[in-house]
């Protein structure tokens, strides 16, 4: 099986959140050959978890642990490039998808995603 997994998904895998249990059910009870996740993922678990620090779900002394656990499982990831041609496609998904309420990071893992989907 191949996953593809945006920032909030991600973010289960290194703290325990509603949704943790199903995520880590799916590791335990699958063969899991690639997870993708795009490269703005680096930045944006950074941001959630410190977010999560300063709204007190972790303590201070924790964010930098979890990041670098993040950036010590960087090699069992395989990064989806933002390059050009795939911020043309989140704005393309903007124009589209703006009144469902897409906004600009969704957009971009969305079209990380739509980038890989034939992989």
């Amino acid at each position: 099986m191949k996953l593809f997994l945006d920032t909030s998904s991600l973010i289960k895998l290194y703290h325990n959140e509603t949704d943790t249990d199903k995520l880590d059910n799916l590791f335990e009870n699958n063969v899991i050959e690639t997870v993708f996740i795009s490269e703005i993922a680096t930045i944006e678990f950074n941001s959630a978890i410190y977010k999560k620090t300063r709204t007190k779900d972790l303590s201070s002394k924790v964010p930098t642990a979890i990041i670098e656990s993040f950036k010590t499982d960087y090699g069992n990831f395989k990064f989806v490039k933002v390059d050009f041609n795939l911020i043309l496609q989140a704005r393309e998904l903007i124009t589209k998808y703006s009144f469902e309420g897409l906004r600009t990071l969704d957009a971009i893992q969305l079209a990380s995603l739509i980038s890989i989907k034939n992989k």
